[in-house]
């Protein structure tokens, strides 16, 4: 019996969807079952989301109110919030705020400042990129001397380091000593690398002790805002600094 209806579903034809006919190419493609379905659904789908909404607004009270009508805006349709862009706290502070303690955030500021002046020292505050951002003003008695003026002859150095801002020997001291330490093109240029890169650590700390010091500013303001002494606020709190107010004197007994 299965062979026999083997047989026939070999003899029977696959029915293929006839296509678009030649004259009518202009146009565009013949659309098939499967292609109206996916438009009927879609059709559906936004009448059904009409008629939600249309219900939605029939029954809304005109008298509701919640209180983010208060700092929100309606701008071309969409609810905008009306707050003010300037951010206040942050959510690092307040993740410091509400875990640590002021002694523990006053102990790692000081702690970085300690670090601060560690490396300051040790760099000697040189300029990374061998840029001189002072000036430095000679003067001369006519303009003949002006258009005639050597610096580095007057430098008494030699005329490649005079773009220098350290380690500028004179003639005298290359004459008499020997120059101490990597003179090497590529040794240089490591040494040039290994610079900035402690310029950037160090810019890096002297961030974070700022921080530091306006999070310690911010819990010790809240710890004086607890007493009961009445108080006019001076200056309003920012990211960067903490609120400052005015408290009544009082006579301690």
């Amino acid at each position: 019996m299965s062979s026999f209806r083997k047989a026939l579903k070999s003899r029977q034809r696959n029915h293929h969807e006839r296509s678009q006919p030649g004259f009518r190419k202009h146009l565009g493609l013949l659309e098939k079952k499967k292609d109206y379905k996916l438009r009927a659904d879609d059709y559906h789908k936004k009448e059904n989301t009409l008629a939600a909404l249309r219900k939605k607004a029939l029954d809304k009270n005109p008298d509701e109110f919640y209180y983010k009508m208060m700092s929100s805006k309606l701008q071309d349709g969409v609810h905008v919030s009306k707050k003010n862009e300037k951010v206040v706290v942050t959510d690092e502070q307040k993740k410091v705020m509400r875990t640590q303690d002021i002694k523990y955030v006053e102990m790692k500021r000081v702690a970085e400042a300690k670090k601060i002046e560690r490396m300051k020292g040790e760099l000697h505050l040189l300029d990374a990129e061998s840029k001189q951002k002072n000036k430095h003003t000679f003067f001369v008695d006519s303009k003949v001397k002006v258009e005639s003026f050597d610096l580095a002859n007057h430098l008494d150095t030699a005329p490649e380091l005079v773009d220098r801002v350290f380690n500028r020997p004179t003639l005298k001291t290359l004459e008499t000593k020997s120059i101490q330490g990597t003179v090497e093109p590529r040794s240089m240029m490591k040494l040039a690398k290994q610079r900035n890169h402690q310029y950037k650590i160090l810019t890096q700390r002297i961030d974070r002790e700022k921080k530091l010091f306006v999070i310690s500013q911010k819990i010790q303001t809240r710890k004086d805002l607890q007493d009961k002494n009445n108080k006019v606020k001076v200056k309003k709190e920012t990211s960067k600094s903490a609120a400052i107010y005015k408290f009544d004197t009082k006579r301690k007994r």
